[in-house]
């Protein structure tokens, strides 16, 4: 498992907030693909979009469709945000393919830290869009009298619940396929197991690149689904 270590790029001291590491390369490099993609894969728009601009334009529309369609209208204007969500997260996912790298996504202190800021930033949008009639989302307004007190602390629960869940699906989907490829790999070295290793380590490579797109896209439909909390109304 020593492809999930975070290790200092320079020396070998004792890993501190500010130090520079591993994850920190990685993480930069996901934000720069995202600006090549987005900013100068665009910068000559034309009619007839050029295989980048193409590109731009596929991921703009999906994206930007998903939100409409999830959130309503009224989530249209935070589109922004949740299509920066979605190019970071895929382009960790994918630059943790490549042989040496590291998958920077894999690690919880990422990924509870991207389910925080949805969390908090959906929790505070929703208290000041709606104030303390946010809340009512929180009691069950069809369910029996008797039984709304229950409900609503399980409502409560499950909602602060939710950054736990939203940060470990995206770290255990990709610890797991990474952890997986490190197992066949090591079969490889074996002279009768090596063909089977190395297709079975190719299939499941291709496996991972499409876990790390559905990923991607399941992290942000659930923020869409969350922020539908904040700027729908509130369910009954």
């Amino acid at each position: 498992m020593d492809q999930f270590i975070v290790r200092p790029l320079f020396g070998d001291g004792p890993i501190q907030w500010y130090t520079v590491t591993n994850v920190t390369l990685w993480l930069a490099l996901a934000v720069v693909c995202v600006v090549l993609v987005m900013v100068f894969g665009t910068s000559r728009r034309a009619i007839i979009p050029s295989r980048s601009q193409s590109v731009a334009e596929m991921i703009y529309g999906f994206v930007h469709n998903m939100v409409e369609e999830v959130t309503g209208h009224e989530g249209v204007k935070y589109f922004p945000y949740v299509m920066t969500v979605f190019l970071f997260i895929l382009f960790a996912n994918l630059l943790g393919l490549i042989p040496m790298s590291f998958t920077t996504t894999s690690s919880l202190a990422v990924t509870i830290t991207l389910a925080l800021l949805v969390f908090f930033g959906i929790t505070i949008l929703g208290l000041v869009r709606k104030g303390p009639a946010f809340l009512a989302m929180f009691w069950v307004t069809s369910a029996p009298l008797a039984l709304r007190p229950i409900l609503a602390v399980i409502e409560v629960i499950s909602y602060f619940v939710r950054p736990v869940s939203h940060s470990i699906r995206l770290a255990g989907n990709l610890m797991a396929g990474h952890a997986v490829i490190k197992v066949f790999a090591g079969f490889a070295s074996m002279a009768i197991l090596s063909p089977i290793a190395v297709g079975a380590v190719t299939a499941i490579y291709g496996l991972e690149l499409l876990v790390a797109v559905v990923q991607a896209y399941v992290f942000t439909i659930l923020t869409c689904v969350y922020l539908k909390d904040a700027v729908g109304d509130a369910h009954h």
